[in-house]
């Protein structure tokens, strides 16, 4: 069961994650979650992070965010995850959990926290939903 993030982007200079509405060959047209206001965004100003291309390095190859934020979510019962402002140590112990492998040269304290915000963000707006469920959701509408 993969998650689907492919219509969700973060935005330089934008809090949060948004949806992705439409593309344009200058930009991209977004959508905070949240109020559900459109905005274009123009490439000459901002820099665009696709969650579906975000990945976590590893000691042998990467993961991608979608497992990542799968395995966060069978654990969040048992394990939710850490707070942003946590000691560096607790978040690291924390992150070993979800990806025991990941190649600490590589992955560093700010990427796990923006993992751990993107998670709590998309969480808390039920969002994080199984590609399965969406491909349904969007054939039904």
């Amino acid at each position: 069961m993969a998650l689907n993030l492919d219509d969700y982007v973060v935005v330089s200079g934008m809090a949060g994650v948004h949806k992705i509405v439409t593309t344009r060959s200058n930009g991209l047209v977004v959508q905070e979650i949240d109020s559900g206001k459109s905005k274009f965004c123009s490439v000459r100003k901002h820099q665009f992070t696709p969650l579906s291309t975000v990945g976590i390095y590893t000691l042998t190859d990467t993961i991608e965010l979608s497992i990542v934020f799968e395995t966060m979510l069978n654990q969040y019962d048992k394990t939710p995850p850490v707070a942003v402002t946590a000691p560096k140590h607790e978040i690291e112990e924390y992150f070993e959990g979800l990806v025991p492998e990941y190649d600490e040269d590589k992955v560093y304290i700010s990427d796990m926290k923006k993992v751990i915000k993107w998670f709590n963000f998309m969480k808390e707006r039920d969002l994080l939903k199984p590609a399965e469920e969406v491909a349904e959701s969007e054939a039904t509408d």
